[in-house]
């Protein structure tokens, strides 16, 4: 009995550092579901449901749940990016009162994921921080800041020159500046990006957004 009791022992010591390896990895598996749960929320809400309520119901929802993974998973980019995003979504979506006061929120939990990892979410935290201070107006109305808006778009690109998202809203930025020949170069290069199988919902409504927006820069 002593011989197995100790062969045994050995085994769960020999066991451990496994185990201590293995828990980092699976604990970033389930941070990475219940960061994409919250992704494929937005993506749902934004492209599929229909009606302003509706819509509106759902992201306070959706908003809880991700305050709830930003809690489970105290000091990573990516929840806090995330939240940021579904607030943001729902300043976009508010009436006069309350859209300024979301959207400085969206800004504070973005920063907070930039602060952590400037390139989280690969470059989604300066991609989406940087949109923030081009839609939202400037002094004295607000903070909007253009020069900021600017470096962090063009860290995006520098992280992600061939993605969707990044090369879709630096051409609507260009867009918004009056610059109608370097936004169609940059919407361009958003409908070349690889599609993802991934996320769907996001990349047929975001092609549809750039063709949209392409359509206004000719």
């Amino acid at each position: 009995m002593t011989t197995r009791a100790s062969a045994c022992r050995c085994f769960v010591a020999a066991l451990a550092p496994l185990l201590i390896a293995l828990a980092p990895t699976a604990a970033l598996a389930d941070m990475a579901s219940d960061v994409k749960s919250v992704n494929d929320g937005w993506a749902h809400i934004t492209y599929e449901v229909k009606g302003s309520s509706t819509q509106t119901k759902a992201l306070d929802q959706l908003a809880a749940q991700a305050r709830s993974v930003v809690a489970r998973y105290p000091g990573k980019a990516e929840p806090l990016l995330w939240a940021g995003i579904v607030t943001s979504e729902q300043a976009n979506r508010a009436n006069f009162f309350h859209k300024l006061g979301l959207a400085t929120k969206a800004r504070d939990l973005i920063a907070r994921a930039y602060a952590i990892d400037p390139r989280a979410a690969n470059g989604g935290a300066a991609l989406s921080l940087g949109v923030l201070y081009y839609k939202v107006p400037g002094s004295p109305l607000a903070w909007g800041d253009e020069d900021k808006a600017v470096k962090l778009l063009k860290q995006a690109l520098a992280v992600d020159p061939n993605g969707l998202d990044t090369n879709y809203f630096y051409g609507d930025y260009l867009l918004a500046q009056g610059d109608k020949p370097g936004a169609r170069s940059y919407l361009q290069k958003a409908l070349r990006a690889p599609h993802d199988a991934g996320r769907p919902v996001w990349d047929m409504g975001r092609r549809r957004e750039v063709r949209d927006l392409l359509a206004k820069a000719t």
